[in-house]
């Protein structure tokens, strides 16, 4: 579903079903529109990025370039070395340096986290046509951790400032790389890449 600009038409046939499964009744629907929109925030952060510092641009062209295979918790359960990526927005990118993350199942439910570093993310994952769709919330690290708000957006919000909707992709070389666009602070695109 999220190859060949085919996320878009998959897409609103879940959202012209009667009920919803899943990632689908979960997803708020200005979360729904940014992950619709993951094809163009991934070609605007990229250009956004062609500004970058040398060494940056290199990581992010080698996390982009290899293709994506089908993705199983039998072989993306465990811990992997992480590092978020930012493109466009504030500045053209950045590439922060490695953490830990964790995917893990628990009564049936994948769950990916990041485990340290001043800034937290997890959530869930929930398989879709070879790849994971990712809803999950950042929090900072003396923060108790934030849950995906969804359709349940406080005080009224159609989105909070911590939540994250994306897609986490098993890579053919091994790493694999959770695509979060248009994040709500800071940046265009976000790549996290994970490394055993």
């Amino acid at each position: 579903m999220f190859r060949n600009g085919t996320l878009a038409v998959a897409f609103g046939l879940f959202l012209a079903a009667p009920a919803f499964a899943g990632w689908q009744s979960e997803i708020s629907q200005a979360d729904a529109g940014r992950l619709e929109k993951i094809a163009e925030a991934r070609t605007q952060g990229l250009a956004e990025a062609q500004g970058a510092a040398p060494a940056d641009l290199s990581v992010i062209r080698s996390i982009m370039a290899v293709r994506s295979v089908p993705a199983s918790s039998a072989r993306l359960e465990g811990l992997w070395r992480c590092r978020q990526m930012k493109l466009g927005g504030v500045t053209p990118a950045i590439v922060y340096t490695w953490f830990s993350c964790r995917i893990s199942v628990q009564d049936g439910i994948m769950k990916f986290e990041k485990i340290n570093g001043s800034a937290r993310t997890a959530g869930m994952l929930y398989p879709e046509s070879g790849s994971l769709v990712y809803l999950g919330a950042m929090s900072v690290k003396d923060e108790p951790k934030h849950a995906y708000s969804g359709n349940r957006a406080s005080a009224g919000a159609v989105t909070t400032p911590d939540d994250q909707v994306g897609v986490l992709s098993l890579l053919a070389d091994g790493r694999a790389k959770l695509e979060l666009p248009y994040p709500v602070q800071e940046s265009v695109f976000d790549i996290i890449e994970l490394k055993r």
